[in-house]
């Protein structure tokens, strides 16, 4: 994949790949291999989360559209070696402020109906903690998908206090928290 085509999005929105016998099958150990650096790079490059996590799904069964979605992927990150997670040097004392991003997609998996709730953790413009995830249970309106977002972030949060505190680097220190900033 070093001389490939670099490609500037990693995978389509609404990936669904065709699971049928009718596809032809790949190696499945260089499948795997190539999920599991992808799953490494994800550390770094929060944005490969979710297609990652779709081509996840079928690393015991990996089929040519499995294949193709992961190679998407290798070109991306092809066109995008520059990208990443950049922590801002501070010479000066400041202030740590700690602000959290929420948000949820209302059915967002269209195999079993679930939405999945996201967010991220910033201390001073620096991100420290990210997920995206499932929800556990089905959300019946986008106001409850929300609510449930929020409040996986907000456990999050607490814990995050608990442990800045602990580390004597961020005692009485309130969270900021914004919840979906799309909605009007």
């Amino acid at each position: 994949m070093q001389n490939c085509n670099p490609v500037m999005i990693p995978a389509e929105g609404s990936m669904k790949q065709d699971d049928s016998t009718t596809q032809k099958s790949v190696d499945a150990t260089l499948f795997r291999q190539m999920v599991g650096c992808l799953r490494f790079v994800c550390h770094s490059r929060p944005e490969l989360a979710y297609s990652t996590r779709v081509i996840s799904r079928h690393m015991a069964n990996p089929n040519q559209a499995h294949m193709t979605v992961a190679k998407k992927i290798m070109r991306y990150l092809k066109g995008t070696l520059s990208y990443g997670i950049l922590f801002p040097n501070q010479r000066k004392e400041e202030k740590l402020q700690l602000v959290r991003y929420s948000d949820s997609d209302w059915c967002g998996d269209k195999e079993d109906r679930r939405s999945t709730s996201r967010y991220t953790f910033f201390i001073s413009g620096a991100p420290i903690s990210w997920s995206s995830k499932n929800q556990e249970v089905v959300a019946l309106s986008t106001c409850e998908a929300e609510y449930i977002a929020a409040c996986n972030a907000a456990c999050q949060g607490l814990w995050l206090t608990s442990l800045l505190a602990e580390l004597k680097c961020g005692e009485g220190m309130k969270i900021e928290l914004k919840v979906d900033l799309n909605q009007p």
